[in-house]
């Protein structure tokens, strides 16, 4: 049983992410989490009676709990997936902090979230609340959709890393797991700011690499470095015709490197292809597979 949370804010970028999880585990039995947050606006003014703050929290209360049962009769509407449970989260409360008591309260195994470019100029590649999710969830994958990404079949991955770090079976879990249920191909993709062989240490790493993902079809790619990390990546997605992105997160990683991208060398990598990222688990975390979960609440 696979647990997954889906935050959403009732906009077509939230129900884009929806119903791309509801296809991604159509064959799978799940339950969706589908959390929204509110915090009313704070009315400061001496002269308010005491209890406008109660009725305020209250309406916005009502307003976001049956927010998530007309989206549960609208998903109901048009899927039919009989494996499919939905739990519904209203909580007064911000939404990374949320986000991380239900990780750790539920036992989420993925967090999927929509993607909207922020209106200020930091974080504007994926969002800000998706920023600040994947910077701050530490024990969970987060998979990013694009605010008008349409629903392909992951049947080409690619995996974006230097091999300059070890790679332990938990976190490439995630991964593997798709690759084995769409019969995808991995590409490990490595972007170098100038073509070299790899050192000893890069050399073991994807030799560790290519033997966890025996059992899927892989290949590596080599790429030379085209301005930024993000326009590398985009241009091989587009040429590959890429359906999902996966990277791990760690210092000096290449996704904390888009992060501090310069503004305008990350504008090209605007959220063209839903992106994974896995968080740094280490040696000590065991190899969670989508199928032996079995912590998970239904209505």
């Amino acid at each position: 049983m696979r647990n997954v949370l889906l935050p959403t804010d009732f906009s077509e970028n939230a129900w884009n992410a929806t119903k791309y999880a509801i296809e991604l585990f159509k064959d799978e039995e799940c339950v969706f989490h589908l959390l929204n947050t509110y915090t009313p606006a704070i009315v400061s003014s001496r002269f308010m009676a005491t209890n406008v703050g109660h009725v305020q929290e209250s309406a916005v209360r009502d307003n976001s709990e049956r927010g998530l049962e007309e989206l549960v009769a609208m998903i109901k509407k048009h899927y039919n997936y009989p494996k499919h449970n939905y739990k519904t989260i209203s909580s007064f409360s911000l939404l990374v902090d949320e986000i991380k008591d239900i990780v750790e309260s539920v036992g989420i195994d993925i967090i999927i979230t929509g993607t909207k470019g922020a209106s200020g100029l930091d974080e504007v590649f994926m969002g800000s609340n998706t920023v600040r999710i994947i910077k701050s969830v530490k024990n969970c994958p987060v998979l990013a959709i694009p605010q008008y990404f349409d629903y392909v079949s992951p049947t080409e991955i690619a995996f974006a890393t230097d091999f300059n770090r070890f790679y332990s079976l938990s976190e490439l879990q995630p991964i593997i797991d798709l690759a084995k249920a769409f019969k995808a191909v991995i590409r490990i993709v490595h972007v170098q700011y100038e073509i070299k062989a790899l050192t000893e240490i890069q050399m073991f790493n994807l030799n560790m690499l290519r033997k966890y993902l025996n059992e899927v079809e892989h290949y590596v790619h080599t790429v030379s470095e085209l301005n930024s990390v993000s326009k590398t990546l985009d241009v091989f997605t587009k040429e590959l015709d890429i359906h999902l992105l996966a990277m791990l997160n760690y210092q000096h990683s290449y996704m904390e490197k888009m992060t501090r991208e310069a503004v305008v060398k990350r504008m090209a990598f605007h959220t063209q292809i839903p992106l994974l990222v896995i968080p740094e688990l280490g040696m000590n975390m065991p190899a969670k597979s989508s199928m032996n979960r079995k912590n998970a609440v239904m209505d």
